[in-house]
């Protein structure tokens, strides 16, 4: 008699059963739908930490290390720094603008766990963008490291705002302003202070690039993010019964690499946030470096890195060109970007002990929505994988119609995980849904007949430069800021590495200086958002009969030149 073979959908069945650990309960949203929940979930992020704050290493940054525990107790300290000094309590927000330093990690711990909102502003962006941010939010307390301090202390005032500085530089303290380390050595030990956390309350905002304007700023609650991390975790251990693996006792701590930055839901949450139930050591950068990555992964057995396309592509070279040992890696993850089939590819034959895996998800899904791992991946490398048990998606018409099998429109998505909102946008909120339930993506995709997802397109105006998501409507306010530029068009440019580059077309007087241009914009955008390519027009540019410009036809005039060229 042949042997019975295990599908996903069987493991998926058995493991979330009654009586499961990873069991399914029908529960309300904040909307008041129903959706699946974990029946065993922590009920809040500082249900997870308190239950988590074991003896062995969890944040490593060059020299320091911190245990689950030590990092408990610091942002106990932290927590009591909030509370007692200046009031902050229930749904009060409290902005994070810094590196990856271990105490960006202490922060989002310490608000998260006294109910309060953590808010992770880009650390990228400038002293305009900073401005907005703080003042969208409206944070009661800033934590910020000396370049974020810098650029504050450049922009508008904020008067009501407590400012703490973290690792300052002979750059020196802005007055008004509090170095962190400085306050909690007067606090001593103090437990983090009593407050009861519900699964709805609300738990962190981070923010997105639009296809026009300003960020927006993505609302989740705890049960959304914890079921992001769940889900993640069952997915793993439905793959392990399908593909028949039995765990053997692991010869060091499991570790990962904390490459991406923390103000992004697969740094925080893919990378951060899911160490904790897995007891897992957390490396951090400064600042993405190949060979250092490699060093680190030699020297802290990391077993998982979880990167955009273009840093697993610089890891796959590392791994060709030097002689680091990296036959500690397990998987080597995707996020934030599409991956090249042939990368998935040279993943699996140059880092041999590791297995390449990606997944679909969003900032409003809290990082998930399909994923693909193993040999899975190898044989579906265009896909972005199936959908996780608490979530779902369907693909519509303009009308909003579900579409068959293999045809394409608009991927959409709901379940355990969505955001609860925009941050003081309620009219974008319902405008990005379908029937008040369905969450319209914006990208244009299709299911197979094994509903395995397939992004071929996107239909909001953004370009993903290495996992950063770019609103051209931003790049475009921006130039248009400049008294030399009339008109302006952003739109992506293909590149190899990245995945896309920023590109321009526009149009003004005869006094306009792309160099100009270019170090003008550096003083209102993040690096990363000032276009690689711009192209000068010698003519207004070309509009419908509604006088929208045509941006598809000035990229396509554009792009092989600018391609080939450069």
């Amino acid at each position: 008699m042949p042997a019975v073979t295990m599908t996903r959908s069987d493991a998926l069945a058995a493991l979330t059963a009654p009586g499961q650990p990873y069991e399914l309960q029908t529960a309300t949203n904040h909307a008041g739908r129903p959706i699946k929940v974990f029946t065993n979930a922590p009920r809040s992020l500082r249900e997870l930490f308190a239950g988590t704050a074991s003896d062995l290493p969890f944040l490593v940054y060059g020299d320091e290390q911190l245990t689950f525990s030590e990092a408990w107790a610091a942002a106990g300290r932290i927590a009591h720094v909030l509370v007692h000094d200046h009031g902050v309590a229930k749904g009060d927000r409290v902005a994070i603008s810094m590196r990856n330093y271990p105490e960006w990690v202490l922060c989002f711990m310490a608000a998260t766990s006294i109910g309060a909102v953590a808010v992770a502003l880009n650390a990228m962006w400038q002293t305009d963008e900073m401005g907005y941010g703080l003042r969208d939010c409206g944070a009661e307390v800033a934590f910020v490291d000396q370049e974020r301090l810098d650029r504050l202390a450049a922009g508008e005032p904020f008067p009501d705002l407590a400012v703490y500085v973290v690792r300052p530089t002979d750059a020196g303290v802005v007055p008004g302003t509090v170095v962190l380390a400085d306050r909690l050595a007067t606090v001593g030990d103090v437990p983090v202070p009593t407050v009861d956390v519900e699964p709805t309350d609300a738990a962190m905002i981070f923010y997105t690039s639009g296809s026009t304007g300003h960020p927006k700023g993505v609302l989740s609650d705890h049960r959304a993010v914890l079921s992001a991390l769940l889900s993640w975790e069952l997915d793993a251990t439905a793959m392990a019964m399908v593909a028949g693996i039995v765990a053997e006792a692991p010869v060091h701590q499991a570790a990962t690499l904390m490459a991406v930055p923390l103000f992004h839901v697969t740094g925080s949450n893919a990378v951060f946030l899911m160490s904790y139930r897995l007891q897992r050591k957390l490396v951090c950068m400064y600042k993405w470096d190949p060979e250092q990555a490699a060093a680190l992964i030699e020297r802290e057995h990391i077993n998982s890195v979880v990167a955009p396309p273009a840093m697993t592509h610089d890891l796959v070279r590392v791994a060709h060109t030097t002689e680091y040992d990296l036959s500690s890696l397990r998987t080597v993850g995707g996020g934030g970007a599409a991956r090249a089939p042939e990368q998935v590819r040279q993943i699996d034959a140059t880092i041999t002990s590791a297995l390449p895996n990606t997944g679909w998800g969003m900032t409003e899904t809290n990082a998930i929505g399909a994923g693909i791992g193993g040999q899975d991946y190898l044989d579906h490398p265009a896909s972005s994988g199936r959908c996780p048990a608490v979530m779902e998606l369907k693909i519509v018409d303009d009308e909003g119609n579900e579409l068959p099998t293999g045809e394409r429109g608009e991927l959409l998505v709901r379940g355990a995980a969505m955001f609860r909102g925009y941050w003081n946008q309620p009219e974008v909120t319902a405008t990005g849904h379908l029937d008040g339930d369905w969450f319209r993506t914006g990208d244009v995709a299709y299911l197979d007949a094994d509903r395995y997802l397939y992004i071929v397109d996107r239909i909001k105006d953004l370009i993903i430069r290495g996992g950063e998501n770019i609103g051209c409507g931003g790049v475009e306010s921006a130039l248009l800021l400049h008294p030399d530029v009339h008109e302006a068009a952003v739109y992506a440019v293909p590149d190899e590495r990245l995945g896309e580059e920023v590109g321009a077309t526009v149009y003004g007087s005869t006094e306009l200086d792309v160099d100009e241009l270019r170090a003008f914009l550096g003083q209102h955008l993040a690096r990363f958002e000032v276009p690689r390519y711009i192209t000068v027009a010698t003519e207004p540019l070309p509009r419908t009969a509604s006088g929208k410009i045509l941006k598809r036809q000035l990229r396509d005039e554009a792009v092989p030149t600018l391609v080939g060229g450069d």
